[in-house]
């Protein structure tokens, strides 16, 4: 069974709006995108490996595969992170039946996300890894389907922008499994949910 891994940049404030380009979300007037790049540190690229060791697959909502899609093979066509995004396997999360993923290994899951999240984890061997994708996030993690997230929390508070956590989210419970705090002054913390907890 996969286990769901979500890998997040977030500011104090919970904003994870548009961390890596100024143009990668700019909804409702978004002005701030980018912000992500100052706490750039080696670490952080060590604890996403870790995250993934043992083998991983990509688990997106349409919004976010379509960036990363034109951030690295559109953009970075020759970059290393592009090719092993381009080399993983990929599902992507979609209402709509005939979208045509267009990135080479990827696979469309059409329908309720949270039974076809549920039915992938059942029939998956890999990690599945989620990066952006708030509104699949927050759906999965009211139905339990969550099992960890690594939350890279950035010292900046910029005071507007989509925030992870909203409103009316659902009660949950996290377990702190390992906390680094980079050079550049972002905590790196790691949680696993308690699921005995949320159930309560």
């Amino acid at each position: 069974m996969a286990r769901i891994i979500a890998i997040e940049h977030l500011t104090l404030d919970g904003v994870f709006q548009a961390p890596a380009r100024a143009d990668e979300d700019t909804r409702n007037g978004f002005r701030h995108g980018g912000w992500g790049n100052a706490g750039d540190d080696p670490r952080m690229q060590e604890v996403i490996g870790s995250a993934m060791a043992g083998g991983w697959s990509l688990l997106a909502g349409r919004t976010t595969y379509e960036d990363l899609y034109e951030g690295w093979v559109v953009r970075q066509p020759a970059s290393p992170m592009t090719k092993a995004l381009t080399g993983v396997r990929k599902f992507v999360i979609s209402r709509d039946r005939a979208y045509a993923p267009r990135w080479e290994n990827s696979t469309l899951l059409a329908g309720e996300a949270a039974q076809t999240v549920r039915e992938l984890k059942q029939r998956h061997d890999k990690s599945l890894i989620m990066f952006g994708s708030g509104a699949l996030l927050r759906g999965l993690m009211r139905h339990g389907l969550v099992d960890g997230l690594v939350l890279m929390i950035h010292p900046l508070v910029l005071g507007d922008g989509a925030r992870l956590f909203e409103a009316g989210q659902g009660f949950s419970r996290l377990k702190l499994a390992s906390q680094v705090v980079t050079a550049t002054g972002v905590a790196i913390l790691t949680y696993g949910f308690d699921i005995q907890a949320a159930q309560t």
